[in-house]
């Protein structure tokens, strides 16, 4: 006679995966495009795994689902096994192929220029033959999709609220500076508190930016409502704009400080406002090939240097 866990042995990966995904996404819809099936085939991956356990997992509700007791213990065990699961695969593609093997990365399309340009240099020195694949994504949320898709086994990332399923490890504060022309009146002061923001005219990143979002919620605390005259998609846009007369704009100090070489700026950091926190995010770092640990390790040493 088979018993429960025995006939659990049959729920198939996709099964688990789909499964995964709707406890991530709490919404059906999301998953059924997520995986490219439909809403059905869907619900027919998780009542065909409630079936074969015994139990609900999911509790369907108005706007989505939610997991059960039942299925939040279930999705913890999971998550670790396929997360497993998918670091045997990745170690044994290495293996079979020598040192050929494959490390994805997304991240703003800027990134790789202030932050990973020595990283990206030593890495292919240590491992030459190595398959790099950098994804550019305008948007915190296209970051986590291509992990939560498996497109890309790291993303570079505003550090922000946790988000499940995703790990996040922050790596390194950066104050906010205010980016001016550089014979602009304030080119002069070497401090400026949020407050004297007010007048000014803002180049901004558009709202969809997770590291805008912060930065605006930042401002409007402190009663700081600045008006926006232009938006762009990335801070270097924004500080070429500045030197071009269309306004100021605000930026991590890093992306002022490199640019500053290449364009009539000056920036002033601003005392007042919190950091901006950048960092590494992954589905599981227990999952990671160790070319990516690697490459993590580097990026570390290369930025120390800075």
């Amino acid at each position: 006679m088979l018993t429960k866990a025995n006939r659990a042995l049959r729920m198939t990966l996709d099964d688990l995966k789909v499964f995964i995904a709707a406890c991530e996404h709490k919404n059906l819809s999301a998953v059924a495009r997520q995986m490219h099936c439909t809403q059905p085939a869907v619900s027919q991956h998780i009542v065909r795994l409630e079936k074969e356990l015994g139990v609900g997992l999911l509790e369907r509700k108005a706007r989505g689902v939610e997991p059960t007791q039942a299925g939040q213990v279930f999705y913890e065990h999971v998550r670790e096994g396929l997360g497993n699961i998918t670091l045997g695969v990745r170690q044994l593609e290495q293996l079979a192929a020598g040192e050929m093997g494959s490390l994805g990365i997304t991240t703003g399309g800027t990134t790789i220029k202030h932050f990973m340009s020595n990283t990206v240099v030593a890495f292919r020195e240590r491992y030459p033959s190595v398959k790099l694949h950098f994804q550019s994504a305008n948007t915190h949320q296209r970051c986590i999709e291509a992990l939560r898709d498996e497109q890309v086994d790291l993303a570079f990332i505003t550090m922000g609220d946790a988000i499940k399923g995703i790990e996040q490890r922050p790596f390194v504060e950066m104050p906010w500076v205010l980016v001016v022309p550089e014979h602009d009146k304030l080119a002069q002061r070497t401090r400026i508190q949020a407050k004297q923001l007010k007048d000014i005219s803002y180049i901004a990143l558009k709202d969809s930016s997770t590291s805008q979002s912060q930065l605006t919620q930042q401002l409007q605390s402190k009663g700081v409502y600045c008006q926006t005259i232009t938006t762009v998609d990335d801070w270097d846009t924004a500080i070429q704009f500045v030197e071009m007369g269309l306004g100021h704009t605000i930026s991590p100090e890093r992306h002022a400080q490199n640019l500053k070489k290449q364009h009539a700026v000056a920036y002033i950091p601003i005392s007042d406002l919190p950091p901006i926190v950048f960092g590494w995010a992954s589905r599981r770092w227990k999952s990671l090939p160790k070319i990516a640990e690697d490459f993590v390790e580097l990026f570390e040493e290369t930025n120390q240097k800075r």
